[in-house]
C-alpha cells in the first residue's frame, strides 16, 4: 500500500510542493494528474525513494522513506518498486535479453535467464529478446522497458507519462497492458499523466483513485 501524510518537498530555489493526502491498497490504481510542473514526477521520485520528503511523510510497501538510508534505500527500491520512465532508457548496445539481466545485476541478484523469459513472455515480446532495442517499434520497446520492470515481482509499479506521443488505440493498449500486468503480480500501479485518455480508461475500475497535483 501507499500512504501520505502532509507530504511536501521544495527544490532549491523553487516553490514548496505539498502534496493532499491519500491511502493507496495494495493492488490498487493510483492516477496522478496535472499539467506540466505540477509535481507528477516528483511524487513518483518520492514513492520511489529518489528523493527524501522535504516535510511529511510517505509510506510503500510497510516502509516509511523518511527515515531511509542510501544503502537501505537502494536495496529496498530494488526489491520493491517497478519504474516504466516516460524515455525508456534501454541501452542501446545490448539485447532485449541483456538490458533484462543488467536490471538482475543492479539489484544484487545472479542473472536468472528463465525468469528473463518468463518477463518477456507475459509481455509478448519473448521473440524479441536477441534484437537490440533500434530493431524495435515504438510499442516493443514500451513491452520490454516494462517487462524490465517487472522482472524482480515488484509490490508498486511507477510509470510516468506512459501514453506519450500514442495514438488513440495504442494508448487505450498501453493502459490495459499495465492494469494487467499490475493485476497479474499483486502490484499497486501508479500512473502519472496529463493525458486525459488515461482517466477514461480506468474511470470505474475497483481499486481506482485520482489525485489531482496544482491546477487541473
Amino acid at each position: 500500500m501507499i500512504s501520505t501524510r502532509q507530504l511536501a518537498y521544495q527544490y532549491s530555489g523553487g516553490a514548496e510542493l505539498r502534496f493532499e493526502d491519500i491511502d493507496v491498497a495494495q493492488g490498487g490504481v493510483l492516477l496522478l494528474r496535472g499539467v506540466s510542473g505540477s509535481g507528477k514526477s516528483t511524487w513518483l521520485a518520492l514513492a520511489a525513494g529518489l528523493l527524501s520528503p522535504g516535510g511529511g511523510d510517505i509510506t510503500v510497501a510497510g516502509q516509511s522513506l523518511q527515515v531511509q538510508g542510501k544503502v537501505a534505500g537502494d536495496a529496498w527500491r530494488a526489491r520493491t518498486i517497478g519504474f516504466l520512465p516516460q524515455k525508456l532508457h534501454l541501452s542501446a548496445a545490448l539485447t532485449v535479453h541483456a538490458n533484462l539481466a543488467i536490471a538482475q545485476w543492479a539489484a544484487g541478484q545472479p542473472q536468472d535467464d528463465a525468469r528473463i523469459r518468463e518477463a518477456l513472455k507475459a509481455l509478448g515480446v519473448q521473440e524479441l529478446a536477441a534484437r537490440k532495442p533500434a530493431q524495435l517499434s515504438g510499442g516493443q520497446a514500451q513491452r520490454v522497458a516494462l517487462a524490465r520492470a517487472v522482472l524482480l515481482k515488484p509490490q508498486v509499479i511507477l510509470a510516468d507519462e506512459p501514453t506519450a506521443s500514442l495514438d488513440d488505440d495504442a494508448a487505450r493498449q498501453a493502459v490495459q497492458l499495465l492494469q494487467a500486468t499490475a493485476r497479474q503480480q499483486g502490484a499497486t500501479l501508479v500512473i502519472a499523466t496529463h493525458d486525459s485518455r488515461v482517466a477514461a480508461s480506468l474511470d470505474g475500475q475497483i481499486g481506482f483513485q485520482p489525485l489531482f497535483l496544482g491546477r487541473e
